[in-house]
């Protein structure tokens, strides 16, 4: 996908961190936005600010994991706009601890909007766009945490390796059917968002009434550590997406130097060795043995 101006992009996650600077960048050039968040004020707020700008808003409230919210979604963005060219399957959250110790709300959450989040997204606007039959594009924000397997991250983990695997069955499946849809998984490492402050969107029917434990502790106070030293910022993920887009890449691997870290994985499942602790040489972020 080249041409941008004039073109519909939907964003979800839209609020804050990669969904905003996607939209920034996408009024930048000229395209009319759907911006969809949980986060209702502060939707808001980035709307009016782009329309200050000069640039074509609508927005609407919407829980990804929830089915009929995209679906209305969906059906909003072909009354305001008529199309969908660019669809950014973005919104996510995340938590951490022993996987034994993450309660059965704690998977109905995360998986509910990482990974349901992207199926109902392209369940409802990849059609549009085959009907179309013109060049569009589907972004959908993984991981690095969908190519390696840290410690104290299962769950997310989990949701962020099916968002991979889906994104290239999704990418296989266009070429099948000779769709003019390109497909990119965004694979950032640590970049300061909102998502260490995911559990503000937490609904209220999947909290947990018992206190964290001491390893979900250790990995929320590990993860902010991380996020918060993240050196590449949202705004340069996103420029780099949108160089991924252009150029027709499918994997968009924003932080070069993860990648020894996912080779080694690739290595050990080639030579039949037990997997080797992804942040053996990251000891900045890595989580200390518990007791």
């Amino acid at each position: 996908m080249q041409d941008f101006a004039g073109k519909v992009a939907v964003i979800t996650g839209a609020a804050s961190g990669f969904g905003c600077e996607f939209a920034r960048i996408g009024a930048e050039l000229g395209m009319k936005l759907m911006l969809a968040d949980i986060e209702a004020a502060p939707l808001q707020n980035v709307a009016e600010a782009l329309r200050a700008k000069g640039a074509e808003v609508a927005t609407s409230s919407v829980d990804v994991s929830e089915a009929g919210d995209v679906e209305r979604l969906a059906q909003e963005t072909l009354d305001t706009y008529g199309a969908v060219h660019l669809l950014f399957n973005n919104a996510g959250v995340a938590l951490g601890g022993l996987i034994w110790e993450n309660s059965a709300k704690d998977w109905e959450w995360v998986l509910g909007v990482n990974l349901f989040g992207v199926i109902h997204g392209i369940r409802c606007f990849v059609p549009i766009m085959l009907a179309q039959n013109e060049p569009a594009h589907v972004v959908n924000t993984a991981s690095v945490a969908g190519l390696i397997s840290p410690q104290l991250m299962g769950v997310y983990n989990a949701s962020k390796h099916a968002v991979v695997t889906i994104s290239e069955t999704l990418y296989h499946d266009l070429r099948l059917v000779g769709a003019p849809i390109g497909v990119t998984v965004l694979c950032p490492a640590f970049v300061n968002t909102g998502i260490k402050d995911a559990e503000r969107n937490r609904p209220a029917s999947l909290r947990n009434t018992e206190p964290p434990t001491a390893s979900q502790l250790a990995a929320a106070a590990a993860s902010r550590k991380a996020v918060e030293s993240g050196r590449l910022s949202a705004a340069e993920v996103a420029e780099r997406t949108f160089a991924a887009i252009r150029s027709g890449t499918f994997y968009c691997i924003t932080h070069p130097r993860i990648l020894p870290a996912v080779e080694r994985r690739m290595r050990d499942i080639l030579e039949g060795r037990n997997p080797r602790d992804p942040f053996a040489d990251k000891p900045e972020v890595a989580v200390q043995k518990l007791p």
